[in-house]
């Protein structure tokens, strides 16, 4: 037990070196704008076709399951703008950043896993290249700034997935149904859901590229980087949100 609070205390500083160091390297000439706007193609564009399905699938099943409870209590009238709240609020931006985690985390850890086992991360440091500002620095700021608009993204998808589970049964035109949803939304409802979607982004490239530019030698710990990376995105994604719906009962 001892030696597992060692390890996990070890391990805490050495990603809080790791994040000091972003901060350091990230303002320090000259920006790797190419790379960066690869790595932003990479984890926005790429991951849109699974985002779509999901958001899709998201506001559907959502509105399909929520429809019966409120017809019990003649309030089906209100089934758009809580569907839209629910999905805008919570269940969008967590699903995703998971999804994000799964995908993007991932594909990092093992990326520079494989970079850092085969010796290319000491190749560029030979080369009088920082690898950490060119690998590490653009895939955090691609992760920071592309997470929210996917969700951002997965919210209008989820919203007219909703308008479609509505229509299953009913009959509503689509401007009405947006209607519905834009009158009850207020700036209060996403503007919170939006602030923490950045955390997430953020948190998703940093244990990823932490995992990744700390493998150990051995292919089999690309594996282990890959799947470490997955596992502790996935749990500060939690974590985040519980604070975020705390400060936001606090302060809003």
């Amino acid at each position: 037990m001892i030696v597992y609070l060692r390890n996990v205390c070890n391990e805490a500083g050495d990603m809080a070196q790791f994040t000091l160091r972003f901060f350091k390297e990230l303002f320090k000439p000259v920006f790797q704008w190419r790379e960066f706007s690869r790595q932003c193609f990479a984890v926005g564009y790429k991951t849109l076709p699974l985002i779509t399905i999901t958001g899709f699938i998201m506001g559907l099943v959502l509105t399909i399951q929520s429809r019966p409870t409120l017809l019990k209590f003649g309030a089906e009238s209100w089934l758009p703008s809580m569907v839209s709240l629910s999905l805008i609020r919570e269940i969008a931006p967590v699903i995703t950043a998971l999804i994000c985690a799964g995908k993007i985390a991932s594909g990092i850890g093992a990326e520079l896993g494989s970079m850092k086992v085969t010796e290319q991360i000491d190749a560029m440091e030979v080369s009088a290249i920082n690898p950490y500002k060119y690998l590490v620095v653009t895939r955090i700021l691609a992760t920071t700034f592309m997470v929210p608009l996917l969700v951002i993204y997965a919210d209008f998808i989820g919203i007219y997935g909703g308008y479609v589970g509505y229509n299953i049964h009913g009959n509503m035109t689509l401007f009405r149904y947006f209607s519905e949803v834009l009158e009850h939304l207020q700036f209060l409802d996403l503007m919170p859901a939006v602030i923490k979607t950045f955390f997430f982004g953020f948190f998703i490239g940093l244990i990823g590229s932490y995992k990744g530019f700390n493998a150990s030698n051995g292919t089999a710990s690309v594996g282990i980087a890959a799947n470490e990376a997955v596992v502790s995105a996935s749990l500060s994604i939690f974590i985040i949100d519980m604070l975020a719906v705390q400060l936001t009962d606090l302060f809003f």
